[in-house]
């Protein structure tokens, strides 16, 4: 724990970890935002909601659940759904069993949306981030933010269906067995693919 001399500052070493943490975050995210937006037409915003759509079961979720999936308010995820049904990429669903209760759910032209945005995106993502880190660094970073995530955000796991698996498959995925963790192995996934 810090002394109370060091609360109000931090080391460089600190300083560096968390200010390149915030301007790398920043930046990369600002390019794969621009880039998406030029290539698909597409919000980064409604990217994220389009591929948690394609992860879920059923390719479903309650609208809170979604909202707290891509960090959104509850008002600014029903703005963002509403874009996304006119554009007839996505469509809500009353709940069954919670007459206050919707479900947002990914609609067959969302998932080819979905499937063309992939392409770009994950191009950029390689460009601006993968191919700068070793495979010794990626590892190191999935450890890294696993930890943190365990910590600060249990219930969203850092491993799961990959963006290829999410836009190739109509329905659920099963889950592969990693030798790591238990979880799905994206790395032997995605070398394998998924044909729908």
């Amino acid at each position: 724990m810090a002394r109370k001399s060091d609360q109000l500052h931090l080391t460089d070493d600190e300083a560096a970890a968390w200010e390149g943490f915030l301007r790398a975050h920043s930046t990369i995210m600002r390019a794969l935002s621009g880039e998406l937006e030029q290539a698909d037409g597409m919000s980064l915003s409604s990217y994220d909601v389009l591929l948690h759509l394609a992860r879920a079961p059923k390719r479903r979720l309650r609208m809170t659940e979604l909202a707290d999936a891509v960090v959104l308010s509850p008002s600014g995820l029903t703005r963002l759904v509403e874009r996304l049904e006119r554009e007839g990429l996505a469509a809500r669903i009353k709940s069954a069993d919670d007459a206050r209760g919707a479900y947002a759910t990914l609609t067959d032209r969302g998932r080819a949306r979905l499937r063309k945005a992939t392409r770009s995106h994950l191009a950029g993502v390689r460009e601006h981030f993968l191919s700068q880190l070793t495979p010794q660094e990626l590892q190191i970073l999935g450890d890294i933010w696993r930890r943190l995530l365990t910590q600060h955000a249990p219930d969203m796991p850092l491993q799961g269906i990959t963006e290829h698996q999410a836009v190739q498959s109509r329905h659920p995925l099963p889950r592969k067995q990693s030798r790591l963790d238990g979880k799905f192995d994206p790395g032997r996934d995605l070398r394998s693919g998924s044909a729908s």
